[in-house]
């Protein structure tokens, strides 16, 4: 059956109702401060360790697993669906190898929208 909502729809649809107000990650992306701590969350091999698969400007060691993370504000313009992806990676695509980040609480909320506002920025 097909998600008439769209995947960061349905995330957006989810979080309203279970109470959770997503914040407005557009205007957060400037913020020189959000940037570096999600830079920190997303380098960090204990929490979003995004480097285990991708390859990333700045980044040692990385993965090849998954795509590099290159003009990300290209790939995904609307910051809600690329926030999508990393909560639950499955909805849009089931065989995904990338970790549902929200979805199993790998991440926080907070985690999350940081590191959306780094990987903007790419």
């Amino acid at each position: 059956m097909r998600n008439l909502f769209g995947t960061a729809g349905a995330v957006a649809l989810a979080a309203t109702v279970i109470g959770y107000a997503m914040p407005d990650l557009a205007k957060a992306e400037a913020d020189p401060e959000l940037i570096a701590q999600g830079k920190a969350i997303a380098f960090d091999r204990k929490k979003g360790n995004c480097l285990a698969c991708h390859a990333v400007e700045g980044g040692d060691l990385p993965g090849n697993i998954g795509p590099p993370l290159v003009a990300m504000s290209a790939r995904y313009p609307d910051p809600e669906r690329l926030r999508a992806q990393i909560w639950d990676p499955t909805a849009a695509n089931p065989n995904s190898m990338m970790p549902p980040f929200g979805l199993h609480g790998i991440l926080t909320e907070d985690e999350i929208d940081k590191i959306v506002v780094f990987v903007q920025t790419l």
